[in-house]
């Protein structure tokens, strides 16, 4: 499981960053809200861990900019423990709030909580079809052992199918909801999408997923 700090109290980032690596977690810390933002933007993180005073930017900032499609559970820990702030940040998305000083061992036990909500969450999330394996949240997806790379335009038109297994759509329908466009009858731009898709998914596998429907669209179901 990895973690990003944010805190910019250097004794208290270096205590938290110690004490978490020797719990087993893999810790990352940045010292002000600009960084940690970035460094959350650019790697996969399991929990972070945010304060609210920090220079550059604030906690505060910080959880209104982060991508909250992530699904990655946020718990402050901050010295102000009014209730106006716990409701303040509870209300812009974190799963806990945690005033400083606190025990270790409630920091412990609390982040174990989130940890397990954070993976029902992402458990929840995960589209199936099959052997077929979508994780939104993370941008990944798995056909039986094997991890397929796609492009987003494919990713998006692939939930799109799996979100309606079963159902005939339309290539007009297909193009307005991932393309956002109306469809032109002189334009491939569906079917090439479609099969380039198959190449990925389907080919190279036993069990076909995508289906034509001749004169209508495709559909998304697993063969018998």
């Amino acid at each position: 499981m990895r973690i990003l700090v944010m805190e910019d109290e250097p004794k208290a980032g270096d205590y938290l960053r110690t004490g978490l690596t020797e719990s087993g977690y893999v810790v990352d810390l940045a010292r002000n809200g600009k960084d940690g933002l970035h460094m959350a933007s650019e790697f996969r993180y399991d929990l972070i861990l945010l304060d609210v005073m920090m220079p550059h930017m604030d906690g505060w900032e910080v959880m209104r900019q982060l991508d909250k499609s992530a699904g990655v559970p946020v718990l402050f820990l901050t010295a102000r423990g009014t209730l106006e702030d716990k409701l303040k940040g509870l209300d812009l998305g974190a799963e806990d709030y945690l005033v400083k000083p606190f025990s270790f061992a409630e920091l412990l036990a609390r982040i174990r909580v989130a940890l397990r909500r954070g993976a029902q969450q992402r458990a929840d999330d995960v589209l199936r079809i099959a052997d077929l394996e979508i994780d939104p949240p993370r941008r990944r997806v798995q056909r039986g052992e094997q991890r397929l790379t796609l492009t987003n335009k494919e990713f998006a038109l692939l939930q799109f199918f799996v979100q309606n297994q079963g159902q005939v759509l339309s290539r007009s329908l297909i193009a307005s909801r991932v393309w956002d466009m109306n469809f032109d009858s002189d334009t491939n731009v569906v079917d090439v999408a479609v099969r380039r898709l198959r190449q990925k998914i389907d080919e190279p596998f036993a069990t076909r997923l995508i289906h034509t429907v001749h004169g209508v669209g495709y559909r998304c179901e697993a063969e018998a």
